[in-house]
């Protein structure tokens, strides 16, 4: 990957849906250029897949936390996961070193919705421990 490389992905993650010719006038080189770019980075995993983001608000989920989870054994991550892959209330389940061993983030329509997942997730055969945040504001990142 190169400089040109980057311009192209900066484009996309702006834009995902943006026209490869507003791409090349942007970075002064040619449509097929890009194009070809493009696929490279498809062909080789940098581009993983077009997404788009939702307003949660307005898709109902006025409450955010992040989770962070502690297991007492290695030997419940399996079923933990797989129970955390069950929820989609739970947006994302990062693995960990530190303190914890998990963080998720969780979307829900109510505080009371989030106190239901939290106590779901308290019962999950193998958590011994949590701590909760609150979502007040997204400063940055996913809008």
């Amino acid at each position: 990957m190169d400089h040109m490389d980057y311009e192209i992905l900066e484009c996309l993650k702006s834009n995902a849906r943006v026209k490869a010719s507003v791409i090349s006038k942007r970075i002064h080189l040619s449509v097929s250029a890009v194009l070809e770019r493009i696929k490279k980075m498809e062909t080789n995993g940098i581009i993983k897949r077009y997404t788009i983001i939702l307003d949660e608000n307005r898709m109902g989920n006025n409450t955010s936390a992040l989770m962070e989870v502690s297991l007492d054994h290695p030997k419940f991550y399996e079923s933990f996961t797989n129970a955390i892959k069950e929820s989609s209330n739970i947006v994302f389940c990062y693995y960990l070193t530190g303190d914890f061993d998990f963080i998720l983030k969780i979307l829900c329509k109510s505080p009371e919705e989030l106190e239901k997942i939290h106590r779901q997730i308290k019962s999950i055969e193998g958590v011994s421990r949590t701590k909760t945040y609150c979502v007040l504001k997204n400063v940055k990142g996913e809008a």
